[in-house]
């Protein structure tokens, strides 16, 4: 489909009413317009109406959906509606059918309608506005690095008696002796894919088409290149952008990565541990703070050139992390990544261009308005909004309650962490070795999160009860593995 001409940013509009939103489906002749609304769990649902069914009573009253379908409140209190928010206005590249698309804020329905506290974009909008109300900053910017595998099959079945996941890649050394079909040789070996070059990088292509494409939609791509795991993963990392947006952006980029892949005959996973023994797909997340337009995170005399703020903040995430482990890492899978040997952050600590630490502050930004650390962890099964929240309040206690990292024994180790002996290894906390124990540190730290109104109990209690159902259903789940280690005791 060809796109019509689109302005200011590229791609996303920010029509300001709606006789503007009209206007410019009827020069381009937009023929539907799409809604995305977010559920707890991360992941965007959508419903469509025609264009001329979009209407003032559209805005004012919204659209009535059933929220407990979204993981939000008791089936008992489930009627709730979404409100379209025009400045997230985009021309959607996969219809077929001219669509605008654009992200509702979901409102809960009373004696009137008002936002929904449990709304995960409406607890991004209120992080960044308690963040400015605490005086330590006015503006911040994050920048994700999205980790996946670009594969070329992939079945799985869980019945009672069949249980199975096959998956394929192109470039994997398994198929290195496949005599089935017409072969080229070019496989890249295990853990030998990082920025391996054509035509061992298959994908190349698929990545500038993702990567163009998302440029096209408003949102900036830093880099994209092939990541260390052989059978096909690669990274695309974007340019800095504040919470809200950057939470959008991050659904928009999922949502372009996979769609763009199933439009060329592949699919994509950003599950953390797809593929035993290979790498797993993080997501790291960089953070700045500025106020008055400086950057607070840079002191040149500091230790690696970062000021006691931005310590008091490193401090304040490492402190709860075992908690935060519950929105940014909330799937079983999370855990079979944050594993000792695949360069996963699974130590308490930080330091500076140390990947096996959580926080790790990278040696190459050394001007003050480059200064920044990233959170390691992270993976992109977290619902965006909620997890680059989570994240802020934690460096906002940390700030607001100077939490030294030094004194709280965090480091920095600059380091491999895994080469110390062991009497030091044993003084460096671990984080959550699976998604119970995370939801464990979660019930016993969560304070810190409700300040300024930003998270509700009823939001972590909604997530607490998700992820547990989560694990359980894992546990009572027999695995192949079980089979090859017990069936014959």
């Amino acid at each position: 489909m060809q796109l019509p001409k689109l302005i200011d940013l590229g791609g996303c509009y920010m029509f300001k009413n709606l006789n503007e939103l009209k206007n410019y489906c009827r020069e381009n002749d937009i023929k539907v317009i799409d809604f995305k609304v977010i559920d707890l769990a991360g992941k965007w649902h959508h419903l469509t109406i025609p264009t001329t069914r979009f209407t003032e009573k559209t805005l004012e009253d919204g659209i009535g959906f059933d929220g407990s379908s979204y993981g939000f409140l008791t089936v008992e209190k489930s009627d709730m509606v979404f409100i379209p928010d025009l400045s997230s206005a985009f021309v959607d590249p996969f219809n077929e059918v001219p669509a605008l698309t654009m992200i509702g804020n979901i409102y809960s329905i009373g004696d009137k309608i008002e936002r929904f506290e449990g709304d995960p974009r409406y607890v991004a909008e209120k992080t960044e506005k308690y963040m400015t109300e605490t005086g330590i900053a006015d503006k911040t910017l994050y920048g994700p690095e999205f980790e996946f595998y670009i594969l070329d099959h992939i079945s799985y079945k869980t019945t009672p008696n069949h249980m199975e996941v096959y998956l394929d890649s192109e470039q994997a050394n398994w198929n290195m002796g496949n005599k089935d079909t017409k072969n080229l040789g070019f496989k890249v070996g295990h853990h030998n894919g990082y920025h391996v070059d054509i035509p061992n990088d298959v994908s190349y292509n698929l990545r500038n088409k993702m990567v163009l494409t998302l440029e096209e939609l408003g949102v900036p791509v830093k880099y994209h290149h092939t990541e260390v795991g052989g059978p096909g993963q690669l990274e695309i990392e974007l340019s800095f952008s504040g919470l809200l947006e950057m939470a959008d952006r991050t659904m928009l980029t999922k949502y372009v990565l996979k769609n763009e892949a199933i439009r060329n005959g592949k699919t994509v996973t950003f599950m953390p541990k797809p593929i035993f023994g290979e790498a797993g797909n993080g997501m790291h997340v960089h953070f700045q703070l500025f106020k008055d337009s400086k950057p607070i995170f840079y002191d040149e005399n500091g230790y690696s050139g970062l000021s006691d703020t931005a310590l008091y903040a490193i401090g304040g995430i490492l402190k709860h992390s075992p908690a935060l482990m519950a929105f940014t890492n909330p799937s079983t899978n999370s855990y079979k990544r944050l594993v000792p040997g695949y360069e996963a952050p699974v130590s308490i600590c930080f330091a500076t261009a140390n990947r096996s630490s959580v926080i790790r502050i990278p040696g190459y930004a050394k001007k003050p308005d480059a200064k920044r650390f990233e959170f390691r962890p992270s993976d992109a099964t977290c619902n965006p909004y909620i997890a680059y929240s989570a994240l802020m309040m934690a460096m906002l206690d940390g700030i607001m309650n100077k939490i030294d990292p030094t004194e709280e024994g965090y480091g920095p180790y600059d380091i491999n962490i895994f080469n110390l002996p062991e009497e030091e290894k044993a003084k460096i906390k671990g984080l959550p070795k699976s998604l119970e124990e995370a939801a464990d540190e979660l019930e016993k730290d969560y304070e810190f999160l409700l300040k300024g109104g930003v998270f509700t109990e009823g939001i972590i209690r909604d997530q607490l009860k998700r992820i547990r159902c989560d694990a359980s259903k894992v546990n009572i789940m027999p695995n192949p593995i079980e089979f090859e280690m017990y069936f014959d005791l």
